[in-house]
């Protein structure tokens, strides 16, 4: 029975793949094997031995320390792609709501209430809310995962001149995204060339305040910039200041900071973009399966600190090493095994930056203590034996 904490309110239908008959499920438990939640900060969470994996329903994993868990031997899971349909309609809405100035003519419709004349005071009042089409303009989309990708081929379908850049793009997401979608050499070329500009990468210490003074001075006169992302990406004050000189027309965000409220140009959502009920099905679904399939067989999808595996469990004893990416340490676990007489019936190991996963399935039952000898070896940090 493995015991499963939710730090956050997990949906139903997620949790059901956790069955009973193997798995408890609950907010409040002192020694988790296993670790549900969506947005709560892990930083300065108190990791109990016990803990062997994290899943994150989402995609962003800034909340939870994934270095330190690495070097615990924690697998920390995340899902990508199971909200990206949610935040691909609210790009598509902020893109509108950045275009048409749709929140500013509703706050000042608002105001009109207990007046005489409304319909006539509206037909006076709102040519200072027109604003132009997106149709024909250029879109440029920085990041091409999945929610980027949906986002370029959306846009493109509403008649938009789509531009996008990922120097990392994947073959799969290659072949998803729509032959209309044009490549951009860089992220300055279509700060240069497009009128709307969206930004779909992960925030990490590279990418942080990627969208800065430096940037925005030479992005194309108007402009309208999106961040569904991470709010870091962009520099609040080089964003004020831009909106203030008329760089840039409008700054639409899901991550709105204290200096960017009450800011002309600024549209600040409260974080809505995974806010769905279909996103949150779908990436608790997700999160509880690849928790179920590392605790029940070693396999391990989506990870952010060790590398996938998705090797087959036939029932035999399955050794399951997560060790430091180093020489020799494949070489000393098979002669352990061969020293003992145990046959090796399959074998699985695959690197991941600094750490690297290693999966050892023998024919035999006899293996008490093998575990504690292999954890004598310095590069090795977690044994299970299932």
């Amino acid at each position: 029975m493995f015991n499963i904490l939710t730090l956050n309110k997990i949906s139903a239908n997620g949790t059901a793949y956790l069955t009973e008959d193997k798995f408890f499920v609950s907010a409040e438990l002192p020694s988790p094997d296993g670790i549900l939640l969506r947005s709560a900060d892990m930083h300065d969470f108190f990791v109990p031995e016990t803990l062997m994996a994290v899943g994150r329903a989402g995609a962003g994993v800034n909340n939870i320390p994934v270095d330190k868990f690495a070097k615990l031997g924690i697998v920390v899971f995340n899902t990508p792609g199971a909200n990206a349909n949610a935040v691909k309609e609210i790009v598509l809405a902020g893109l509108l709501l950045s275009s048409r100035k749709i929140v500013d003519g509703i706050n000042w419709a608002q105001t009109l209430s207990g007046q005489t004349g409304v319909a006539k005071l509206i037909e006076a009042g709102k040519s200072k809310f027109a604003g132009p089409e997106i149709s024909g303009k250029k879109l440029g989309v920085v990041g091409l995962g999945a929610i980027g990708v949906l986002v370029a081929n959306a846009a493109h379908s509403l008649g938009m001149e789509v531009y996008g850049h990922d120097p990392f793009l994947s073959v799969d997401a290659a072949w998803r995204l729509s032959r209309g979608v044009h490549k951009a050499a860089s992220i300055d070329a279509i700060l240069a060339e497009c009128d709307y500009i969206t930004v779909h990468i992960p925030l990490r210490p590279e990418t942080k305040n990627l969208i800065n003074a430096d940037r925005l001075s030479r992005v194309k006169q108007g402009a309208r910039i999106l961040n569904f992302s991470r709010g870091e990406l962009a520099d609040s004050s080089a964003i004020k200041d831009a909106l203030a000189n008329g760089q840039i027309s409008a700054y639409v965000t899901d991550f709105p900071n204290e200096e960017l409220l009450n800011v002309d140009g600024v549209i600040p959502i409260p974080h809505l973009g995974a806010s769905t009920p279909e996103s949150e099905d779908n990436c608790a679904v997700m999160a509880s399966k690849q928790l179920r399939d590392y605790l029940l067989y070693g396999a391990i999808k989506n990870s952010v600190n060790f590398p996938d595996c998705d090797a087959l469990y036939i029932g035999k004893k399955r050794f399951c090493v997560l060790h430091k990416n180093v020489p020799h340490v494949v070489a000393n676990l098979t002669g352990l095994l061969a020293d003992r007489g145990l046959n090796i019936d399959y074998m699985f190991n695959k690197s991941k930056g600094a750490y690297a996963y290693t999966v050892i399935d023998i024919d035999e039952n006899n293996v008490n203590g093998i575990d504690d000898e292999f954890m004598k070896q310095d590069a090795i940090i977690r044994v299970r034996v299932i």
